[in-house]
């Protein structure tokens, strides 16, 4: 009787213990997928610690760069029929003396060879006609000369009236008229022969200038076929619209030019400045003479230290986007431009509004409303703790809180609903 009620009793526990046994296992696995799901969140969840240091109250703004000081160069204006034979590299860096432009020289320098040629032969004339003048000077000197002795000659017969024939000397006085006469044509011939001469001389001379003149004007021309760059900087060719707006493009080898088209221009890059725009909003909150901090598209991982200078008095509005938007250009000079920085490099510009020093600064993401109040989770051993904090200053990637220490580990985003509610707030947070 006891062997049997023992059998019955060990069958009736059995159900019992196997039910015990399956609650204790479901109970554990529960318990476990907490423990995991609480494991998880605390990993997965992305953190990044609050900065301690001076927080800059900044405006951010986009724009490009400019030149402050640029010159523009081409085309010479006194040369006619003008092609293009060589040009620097489009935005290659020159020095001042460099050359930039070549245009065909050919048409020049075959003027230059038959002006050279003319010049020449008014040369030629000139001297012939000088060593002519010579000769007829020294013709006229000898006869005037030989005039003049026979003029002494006759004087000297007729001087002898008192002892010869009345004859003889009537004839002898008559002789001397003549003679006197004779040196008086010399004289004049002589003067004319000078004038002609001399009016001969200065208008060849006058030739052989012109013809100097325009050897002169066509080696000029002939320099100015190559133009060099008048300072430092990067070379900017300029649109070319002789063909048409549909056909323009920038000046190329073999496009033709008239006098004094702009060809290229050569912005001074020790003047670069960031071009900003400053929305409507945010005008009042800068001025000149704030520090700006230059992101260069081009070139991410330096930050350019840069001024603000100047601040545009007039809006511009701008229909690309609606409703249409106002806003103020602003000029930031760069302190230290870098040789790889080039005009219209697209950039963004920090304007600082204010420098708050040994801040405390959180991504902006990390910061949440509960309750109404700004509220930050705080990742510690057992989870995240709602801590809530005071918003000292904004910016769009950074704010300024009080309430937590520099270094302290901060959620990026919020944790999820599914994690136990005392993990969503600690003792600050509940208050």
């Amino acid at each position: 009787m006891s062997e049997r009620g023992s059998a019955t009793a060990k069958r009736g526990l059995g159900p019992w213990i196997r039910a015990g046994v399956f609650l204790l296992l479901v109970t554990g696995s529960a318990f476990a997928l907490r423990q995991y799901r609480r494991a998880r969140s605390i990993v997965d969840l992305p953190t990044a610690p609050a900065r301690q240091g001076d927080f800059l109250v900044m405006v951010r703004c986009r724009g490009q760069l400019i030149a402050g000081h640029s010159v523009q160069i081409g085309a010479p204006r006194d040369v006619p029929d003008l092609q293009i034979v060589w040009l620097a590299p489009s935005g290659g860096g020159v020095k001042a003396g460099d050359i930039v432009i070549r245009f065909d020289p050919s048409r020049s320098q075959q003027d230059l060879k038959e002006k050279a040629t003319a010049l020449t032969q008014a040369q030629a004339s000139l001297e012939q006609a000088e060593a002519k003048a010579r000769i007829t000077a020294e013709q006229d000197k000898l006869d005037l000369a030989k005039a003049r002795y026979e003029a002494e000659r006759a004087r000297l017969e007729a001087s002898k009236q008192a002892i010869v024939s009345v004859i003889q000397g009537q004839e002898s006085t008559i002789d001397l008229g003549m003679a006197e006469e004779k040196v008086k044509v010399q004289l004049s011939a002589t003067e004319l022969h000078k004038k002609s001469d001399e009016a001969k001389t200065a208008s060849l001379k006058r030739l052989r200038d012109q013809a100097q003149a325009e050897v002169d004007l066509t080696k000029h021309r002939l320099s100015l076929l190559e133009v060099k760059s008048p300072l430092n900087g990067v070379v900017a060719y300029m649109t070319n619209q002789t063909q048409g707006w549909m056909n323009a493009q920038p000046y190329k080898v073999g496009d033709h030019v008239y006098p004094g088209a702009v060809v290229a221009e050569i912005p001074d890059l020790a003047t670069l400045e960031m071009e900003s725009k400053v929305e409507e909003t945010d005008r009042g909150r800068i001025a000149p003479g704030n520090t700006v901090l230059v992101h260069v598209d081009a070139l991410p991982e330096k930050v350019f230290n840069a001024k603000l200078v100047s601040i545009s008095p007039l809006t511009e509005q701008s229909f690309m986007e609606w409703p249409p938007t106002r806003s103020f250009r602003a000029y930031a000079a760069l302190e230290n431009p870098d040789p790889r920085l080039r005009p219209d490099m697209n950039a963004g510009a920090d304007i600082v509004e204010s420098r708050l020093p040994a801040a405390v600064s959180i991504p902006a993401k990390a910061l949440f409303t509960m309750n109404g109040r700004p509220t930050v989770y705080v990742k510690n051993q057992q989870g995240y703790v709602a801590t809530q904090v005071r918003v000292l200053a904004r910016n769009q990637d950074e704010i300024a809180v009080a309430g937590i220490k520099g270094g302290t580990l901060v959620t990026l985003t919020e944790p999820s609903s599914e994690q136990p509610p005392e993990q969503k707030g600690g003792s600050e947070g509940r208050r």
